[in-house]
């Protein structure tokens, strides 16, 4: 089997998690993250949803990170963001962090929105 290096052309990565944090690019964010294949852009969490509106057009699909586990969210965001044209998978933080590198790598259209673990609410 042959192992070759991601290189992720200028985008940056989920390096790793913990209780409250994200570590992007090698530098500890704390609480909620939203990543695009052009960097880092504020978000505060799922009210916060003019981000991941500002997103349609530009992002393909969008992986929301819901914490520790897989939760719902307000159904009229993924609806809305969906007949926008924006797919929306969501999933456990974790999972949404290795899926967004996984298709970064590959040069796709991706962004994810997480929820830190071990948070209040996650």
């Amino acid at each position: 089997m042959r192992v070759s290096e991601v290189e992720y052309t200028g985008a940056v990565p989920v390096d790793g998690y913990g209780p409250g944090f994200f570590r992007v690019g090698g530098e500890v964010v704390e609480g909620p993250v939203l990543l695009t294949a052009t960097g880092r852009k504020p978000w505060v969490g799922l009210e916060d949803i003019e981000p991941l509106r500002a997103l349609i057009g530009d992002v393909d699909v969008l992986f929301i990170g819901t914490g520790d586990a897989l939760r719902p969210i307000d159904p009229a965001l993924q609806s809305g963001l969906e007949q926008a044209g924006m797919g929306v998978e969501l999933m456990a933080s974790p999972t949404a962090a290795r899926t967004f590198n996984v298709l970064l790598g590959e040069g796709r259209r991706v962004a994810v929105a997480m929820l830190p673990v071990g948070a209040v609410g996650s």
